[in-house]
This record gives structure tokens, C-alpha cells and sequence, in this order.
């Protein structure tokens, strides 16, 4: 995966990184004899959060769900079912512009085979797609119709980076940086004693050209693009953040960084903003109390009044 985001760290601290969940984990902890310790256990939370919500591996609580679908309700674990609750609470206070029903299309989007699908092939699959219909019970999980599907890929890493973030917490460790792909948690200060500074890339620009640097600290910073997974058909750029209500590419936006003390939130929030596109982005970001950023097809940068911005450009 693309990194979105550029961290910018100092020489005081001692990063450490590790694959886990299909991209590059990044830890920064101030350099003492404890930091490799602490940082292993971030990347243990990621890759514990990747058995519980990944979707393809055969067997996984999603998986048995997923293959469930139309028929009994699935007993998964703890984590997986309280990740799977948030899911469908924030599918809520989005409209369902963030739903995590919308795997229902995803054999229908192979962006290694370049393959637009015909609207024939997508219509069909619509009807399934609706977060509001997956039943939630006593530690299980069901799926009421064939064809259905959960998936998690779009608030995972942020339930891992707020794992991560009471981890260390709960270690002493206050300042700190976690990065995983396009999105970070910035806990406490930098080794200067301010704010960490999370670059925004500029989508036109190369993956460490930032438009924006922004100051932060107890918070973590999402960001989604057009850039990230994507192919061009015919002059049409198709990409991998999927409309759920039309089964296919929102357009309107290039980008969307989304900003907020709740990673889980944030991950989702991202999303939910680039669905919305253009003239729903600013309401979406308020009514998820977020802070945002977006950019526009014509190039035009939004934000809102509380991010912390200051500009490259």
C-alpha cells in the first residue's frame, strides 16, 4: 500500500516498522533500552486485529460469517464482534456512506485484472448492500440474505491504531507515532517538545510531495485517495473507495484526510467524507465530529475550521 502520510520525526527518537495487515507499520518512541520492547507489542496488536477482521483468509470469524450468509447466525470472538458493532454504529451516523456491507461487490472490482463491471453485473448486488440489516447477537453475527458480505478493510487499521495507542498508554509511553499506510496516531510530543508534524500528500504530486503539514498530538490523522488503488480505462480513473449506494467509484474528490482522538473514527470518517463527495463533505465531517481536509477533481482544497493546517502549496 501507497504511504498517504509523512511523519516527520526527530533524531531523539528510534523508529522500528513491521508488516502486518497488508502495509508498513511504523513505530517512534523516544530512543531508551524499552522502545524495541513496546514497539513489538504494537506490531503483535496489528497483527492480532488482522486475524480477527480479515475477510479472505479461509476460516477467519469473517470468513465463517460471510459463508454463513442466509443461513444461522456465526459465534466470533470479542474483538471481531465489538469491531463488527462499531461498523454498523458509525454505518448509522453516516447515512451509509461508510457500510461495511458494501463487500457484497467486491468480486465485481479486481483492480490487478483492471476489469470495469458492466451495470448489469452490479445491479443485482445493491439490494445486499445495507448495514442496518446485519443482526447482531450475543456474541454472534448474521447475515439475513445469500450474498451478502462484511468487510473491514475501511476502519480495521484504526481499531488497531487505538489498540496500539491504550497500549502504550497503559506502558507509560505518551509520545509516540504509529503509522500504518495512509493513516498515523500521534500521541503526546515530538522529541522537540511539540506537536508531531503529519504531511498531507498532494494527489498530483509524487507519495512524499505534501501540500500540508499538519500539528498533532492525541489524535490520529486518516487519509483515503484516488491515487492509492486505482486503474484508467478509456481517460476514466476507476479507484478502490466504492459508492455504496451506486456500486461504484465516488467521484467528486481526490482526496480526504480526516482527523480525530478516535483512530476507529477517523479510518471510517475518511471514507464516509469521500463517498460524500464535494457538497456533502463539509456536513458529513460535522455531523461525525471530525476535523477534515479535501480536494476537490478541479484541484480546490476544503478543510474545516479546526484542522490544524499549515500550507506547502
Amino acid at each position: 500500500m501507497t504511504l498517504l502520510l509523512v511523519a516527520l520525526a526527530f533524531a531523539a527518537n528510534k523508529s522500528f516498522s513491521s508488516e502486518a495487515m497488508s502495509t508498513r507499520v511504523e513505530v517512534t518512541l523516544p530512543d531508551d533500552a524499552d522502545a524495541a520492547v513496546h514497539a513489538a507489542g504494537v506490531f503483535a496488536i496489528f497483527r492480532a486485529v488482522e486475524e480477527e477482521a480479515n475477510e479472505w483468509r479461509e476460516g477467519s470469524p469473517l470468513a465463517r460469517v460471510n459463508a454463513a450468509a442466509g443461513g444461522e447466525a456465526v459465534a466470533v470472538p470479542a474483538p471481531t464482534y465489538e469491531l463488527v458493532k462499531r461498523a454498523v454504529a458509525i454505518g448509522g451516523l453516516t447515512g451509509g456512506k461508510f457500510d461495511l456491507t458494501w463487500a457484497a461487490l467486491w468480486d465485481l472490482w479486481d483492480f490487478r485484472a483492471r476489469r470495469v463491471p458492466s451495470q448489469e453485473e452490479i445491479a443485482p448486488r445493491l439490494p445486499l448492500i445495507d448495514y442496518a440489516r446485519v443482526e447482531l447477537g450475543d456474541g454472534t453475527v448474521r447475515l439475513p440474505e445469500a450474498g451478502m458480505k462484511v468487510g473491514l478493510g475501511g476502519i480495521a487499521k484504526g481499531w488497531a491504531l487505538d489498540r496500539a495507542r491504550d497500549y502504550l498508554d497503559e506502558h507509560g509511553r505518551h509520545d509516540f507515532l504509529v503509522s500504518a499506510g495512509g493513516q498515523v496516531y500521534a500521541g503526546g510530543q515530538n522529541a522537540e517538545g511539540q506537536p508531531w508534524r503529519v504531511g498531507v500528500r498532494d494527489p498530483d504530486g509524487a507519495a512524499t510531495s505534501a501540500l500540508a503539514l499538519l500539528g498533532v498530538t492525541g489524535a490520529s490523522v486518516s487519509t483515503r485517495g484516488d491515487y492509492e488503488r486505482y486503474f484508467e480505462r478509456e481517460g476514466v480513473r476507476y479507484h478502490h473507495i466504492i459508492d455504496p449506494d451506486t456500486g461504484w467509484p465516488a467521484r467528486g474528490l481526490r482526496a480526504v484526510t480526516a482527523l480525530s482522538p478516535d483512530a476507529t473514527l477517523a479510518d471510517a470518517a475518511s471514507t464516509a467524507i469521500m463517498v460524500a463527495g464535494p457538497e456533502g463533505a463539509g456536513a458529513m465531517a460535522r455531523a461525525l465530529g471530525v476535523e477534515a481536509l479535501w480536494i476537490a477533481d478541479d484541484g480546490m482544497v476544503y478543510a474545516t475550521a479546526g484542522m490544524p493546517i499549515t500550507w506547502r502549496r
